[in-house]
């Protein structure tokens, strides 16, 4: 039996597994996500959603801060500094290398 798969097959795996789980976070059941991402306040007038975006974590600049990677969101998530090339947003603190490894800054929001 082989036990080196290509790599190919586990981003197919990954990807079967993503598309296949429910968007509810841990602890939470699929009526609260529901009842939770559909509620806006009776005056708001337009509901404005919260993008959904894919959590890449981390990482740390130059000058030692904290920073979330750069994120495929459905909408401009708040703190994002710049759309990459690649669809992509950015929150980078500087524009010096941002979306350096994402084909480039498309736009500066």
């Amino acid at each position: 039996m082989n036990r080196h798969r290509p790599r190919g097959f586990l981003l197919a795996i990954a990807l079967a597994v993503a598309l296949v789980t429910p968007d509810a976070s841990p602890g939470q059941s699929e009526t609260q996500v529901q009842s939770s991402s559909s509620a806006a306040p009776a005056n708001s007038g337009k509901a404005h959603p919260q993008p959904r975006c894919d959590d890449k974590g981390t990482y740390r600049n130059a000058e030692g801060q904290i920073v979330r990677r750069p994120e495929h969101c459905s909408a401009p998530p708040e703190g994002a500094t710049a759309r990459c090339r690649d669809g992509t947003y950015s929150f980078s603190r500087h524009r010096s290398g941002t979306c350096s490894h994402h084909g480039g800054v498309a736009q500066w929001l």
